[in-house]
């Protein structure tokens, strides 16, 4: 998590992951990128946004992504 922008607190989204300081879910960011937001769209319509901001979600996301493991269970003929 760049610099300890995204937090996780219970009390604000029911513990989705945020930017610090907003109420914004990393998930709604992420969403945004992955419909083809710049990340000069999301600035422009989120002003509580930095560009810092928009880079801690990707990390996060991408710090998740290298802990998630699959396992393959053989299947039954």
């Amino acid at each position: 998590m760049r610099e300890g922008r995204v937090v996780i607190d219970p009390n604000i989204l029911a513990g989705k992951p945020i930017i610090k300081g907003t109420r914004m879910a990393v998930e709604f960011i992420l969403e945004l990128l992955a419909n083809g937001w710049t990340n000069d769209q999301i600035l422009q319509n989120y002003p509580q946004l930095t560009k810092q901001d928009i880079l801690a979600a990707l990390s996060y996301a991408a710090s998740l992504l290298k802990e998630e493991r699959i396992y393959y269970l053989p299947q039954e003929r």
